[in-house]
């Protein structure tokens, strides 16, 4: 089981959409994070002279469905921000919304530290897909005693673990699920099919870490075929991202696990037209729904005796 955490959260103006300070018990790592608009009182703060790794993250005019981001680092974090701010014509950055700034309380952060940490970062967000990368090419950076390479991937952990808390995704890794086609099920997480025998359609899946990750293998509706657009966009972006390929005249084949936000969008995509994922997936092997298996899980919680009466 994996153990819980501590995250202190800190509202440095006291405004929910203002500078926002984070931190994990037991590590030596300070978040910062704030919107663009905040930028003269983020520059201010003693952090950002120290160095440290940084996030700019906007949306993607080009795609509704995932953010832009860019991840860099300075021993001057404040002096680099200044210049991202500038036109983008005078080497600014426009695309950018919110800003999240990376150091050490204890300050023992150097140049070779952070450059290793945007190599791997970088490295990271395009394996996890969640965003479109403004770097461009990731680069790899190995210039660091084996210790120290060992210190800085427990540092990137912990930042991998604390970003998603501050609403930044884009690190999540991938859901791990094996072997893809003969995944056993679990009481925790069973695999769930879904059929649409007049297009000859299956699919499987199953629930990983809060997320419905649709397997390798499964198969889809071609195109999406209804007037309401729904999750049209989702399924055309992971048409252009290679997710999905077309495998026959009328169906089109899952490249590798891809996660949804809830049953409902992964059925959408793979039926080609909005769908209510609670009813639409079922536990292989039997009728019984995703619904249906809910709900089982959490009558029989309600009734262990090791949690009390109900």
């Amino acid at each position: 089981m994996t153990q819980g955490r501590s995250i202190r959260l800190f509202l440095v103006d006291g405004a929910p959409n203002g500078l926002l300070t984070a931190e994990i018990m037991n590590w030596t790592g300070h978040v910062l994070t704030g919107p663009r608009s905040k930028l003269p009182e983020i520059i201010e703060r003693p952090e950002c002279v120290r160095t440290g790794i940084y996030f700019l993250v906007g949306p993607d005019p080009g795609n509704s469905m995932r953010p832009l981001v860019y991840i860099g680092e300075s021993d001057d974090v404040a002096a680099r921000l200044k210049q991202h701010n500038r036109e983008e014509g005078k080497g600014g950055k426009d695309f950018w919304e919110k800003v999240c700034l990376v150091t050490s309380k204890d300050q023992n952060l150097t140049k070779a530290h952070v450059k290793y940490l945007e190599s791997r970062l970088m490295a990271q967000a395009k394996h996890a897909g969640r965003c479109g990368l403004v770097n461009g090419t990731a680069h790899e950076y190995g210039v660091l005693p084996e210790a120290d390479q060992s210190d800085m991937a427990f540092f990137a952990e912990q930042i991998r673990i604390v970003l998603p808390v501050l609403g930044f995704d884009f690190l999540k890794a991938p859901a791990e699920t094996g072997s893809t086609q003969q995944t056993p099920a679990s009481p925790e997480s069973p695999v769930f099919e879904m059929a649409i025998p007049k297009y000859g359609i299956n699919a499987r899946a199953r629930e990983i870490d809060g997320e419905f990750v649709v397997l390798e293998g499964s198969l889809a509706r071609d195109s999406w075929v209804s007037e309401h657009k729904g999750y049209s966009d989702l399924f055309q972006q992971l048409v252009q991202d290679g997710v999905l390929v077309s495998n026959e005249t009328d169906k089109r084949r899952f490249t590798k696990d891809h996660s949804f936000s809830s049953p409902s969008a992964a059925a959408a995509v793979v039926s080609g037209r909005n769908a209510n994922g609670r009813t639409s997936w079922f536990v292989e092997g039997t009728r019984k729904s995703y619904s249906d298996w809910q709900d089982e899980i959490i009558s029989q919680q309600s009734h262990d005796p090791d949690l009390g009466e109900a």
